[in-house]
């Protein structure tokens, strides 16, 4: 297990034991979330851990509806077939980014939502990447990571 894993753990404990929540900025989010797809520990992940994530990471509904390939496809335009982790970050921060102006934009035009609420709604979606599929099997490598 990788030193960030073993670190995102004992901080979920910890935060599970206190009560507390603790308060990540989203690289530090994207960066946790990139170590947990990247279950071989080699520093970069491939489509099958991405599609794997998707399936089990409850991702939000935005990328759920892109889907594993696309997401991949937007993190490796090179077609290199593997994505680092400074390339994970830089590519779900512009895609979260991305989505949230456009989901923004939409809004504001039907329903004249503010800006702040559709950063609120941004940050929602951002505290839940990570968070097991409520169908995730309890004691899945999954859980032990969060």
């Amino acid at each position: 297990m990788s030193t960030a894993a073993i670190s995102a753990l004992a901080s979920s404990q910890a935060s599970t034991v206190s009560g507390a929540s603790m308060r990540m900025s989203p690289s530090q989010k994207m960066g946790n979330l990139f170590d947990n797809i990247d279950t071989s520990g080699s520093g970069a992940i491939t489509k099958s851990q991405l599609a794997a994530a998707v399936q089990t990471q409850n991702p939000p509904p935005g990328f759920k509806a892109m889907g594993a390939d696309a997401i991949f496809a937007q993190l490796d335009p090179n077609n290199t077939g593997s994505v680092s982790k400074s390339d994970f970050v830089g590519g779900m921060t512009a895609l979260m980014s991305s989505m949230r102006s456009q989901r923004g934009a939409g809004t504001a035009a039907s329903s004249g939502s503010t800006a702040s609420q559709s950063l609120d709604t941004s940050l929602q979606a951002l505290n839940t990447l990570g968070t097991p599929a409520p169908d995730t099997p309890k004691g899945s490598l999954v859980n032990a990571l969060l």
